[in-house]
């Protein structure tokens, strides 16, 4: 189960409360007294233990030293990063079981991005919100305002009024050449505790995870740092300092961290929040066409409808929009329509298979491409599939329509 990381504070202490827990001591402010350690004789120690201890006691340069530089770094990431972290605390109105408006509050994370007071942030941690307010790391609580969001890539920027003394921006680092296995450090506000520090690798690099208007974001960095709700919008960072990544979902059947979260990488926030600072959204490549995925189950499908599909993955043109790119470039939407169960399928459209020599299998590889690989006014080259034969023409990219 994919979860997007905001908090709704409210909801943790009824769900507390529904499972007859009482509130942590870290919660309430209560304290339980420390178990008192029992001495054990350096006789009892076992021979592995002993060596072990030994190996601790090494002098600087050997195994030790190697801990404490790594230490070192992860404390020197906290200090220098998280006065530039934030809490962002959504306000909105909701409703009850009796459609009875109910006021509600949600918290996420942000960063700061420079000092005219622009803070980068995740898109769903400010969807819907009627008012937001921002907690800067010396405690101060000032309203911002939405600058511009792109929900594609679920990044957003907002502002606040601050003189530039009390701005800490964090500074971008690079997200093309990661690497498996590479230490990391995020810091965010999870379960509204703020400025909280968690550390891991990059798991894995290139994932795909579905952006909160349902299309795709891709060149996902996949990190087993702890990410709990509320660290939405915080940054992932190297042991430099510098924001590689933008945390934003974690995969977890309990809604907590189970070891695989989700960041933004920095490459599409040094793409895109220029654009939300310039202009106030985002401008996506546009093809102009609505795809159906070819599959092995669909091409049967086509071929008894009597369509020649010489290929097994793709993209069908059920349509082409009328003077949008791939219309003016000449690929052909649906000719004629079948029924299909309860559904009317149009077919004998052209079956895109790559873009500029790219495999596209997809409507996922389409979108990922034309987002992270195009931009407006470019010409690309379009294979597809017309009457069986193989055949590419030249479309020049528009902006989306936005909806």
């Amino acid at each position: 189960m994919l979860t997007r990381t905001k908090f709704w504070p409210v909801a943790l202490v009824l769900a507390l409360a529904l499972f007859g827990c009482s509130l942590p001591s870290v919660l309430t402010g209560s304290a339980t007294p420390a178990p008192q350690a029992t001495p054990v004789p350096a006789a009892t120690i076992p021979p592995l233990i002993t060596a072990a201890v030994q190996v601790a006691e090494t002098p600087a340069g050997g195994q030790v030293s190697t801990a404490f530089d790594l230490e070192s770094k992860v404390i020197g990431v906290y200090d220098s990063a998280s006065p530039g972290v934030v809490n962002i605390t959504n306000k909105q109105v909701g409703y009850n079981f009796f459609m009875q408006p109910v006021p509600q509050e949600g918290t996420g994370s942000g960063f700061v991005y420079d000092q005219q007071g622009h803070i980068i942030t995740n898109y769903h941690v400010i969807e819907g919100a009627e008012e937001l307010s921002v907690t800067m790391s010396d405690e101060t609580v000032v309203t911002a305002r939405v600058v511009g969001s792109d929900p594609s890539n679920d990044l957003a920027v907002l502002q606040v009024d601050l003189p530039a003394d009390q701005l800490y921006p964090i500074p971008l680092g690079d997200s093309q050449n990661l690497r498996v296995g590479q230490f990391v450090v995020a810091i965010g506000n999870p379960f509204g505790l703020e400025r909280t520090l968690t550390t891991g690798v990059v798991s894995a690099l290139g994932r795909v995870i579905e952006s909160p208007d349902q299309r795709f974001i891709g060149e996902i960095i996949q990190t087993d740092a702890a990410i709990n709700p509320g660290n939405s919008g915080g940054p992932l960072l190297d042991l430099s300092g510098r924001v590689i990544g933008v945390n934003t979902a974690i995969f977890s059947p309990s809604q907590a961290s189970a070891g695989i979260g989700f960041a933004v990488p920095v490459s599409s926030v040094r793409r895109v929040v220029p654009e939300l600072i310039a202009r106030g959204y985002y401008a996506h490549p546009w093809l102009g066409v609505r795809l159906l995925d070819v599959t092995p189950d669909w091409v049967d499908v086509l071929r008894q409808a009597g369509m020649d599909v010489p290929v097994t993955e793709g993209v069908l043109l059920i349509e082409v929009v009328a003077g949008a790119p791939a219309d003016q470039a000449g690929l052909r939407g649906g000719q004629r329509q079948v029924q299909i169960g309860n559904s009317i399928l149009p077919v004998g459209g052209d079956i895109i298979i790559a873009l500029d020599g790219e495999p596209i299998a997809s409507t996922r590889d389409l979108t990922l491409y034309l987002d992270a690989r195009t931009q407006i006014g470019q010409t690309i080259q379009v294979t597809f599939i017309r009457d069986g034969q193989e055949l590419t023409l030249p479309a020049t990219l528009t902006e989306r329509p936005r909806e």
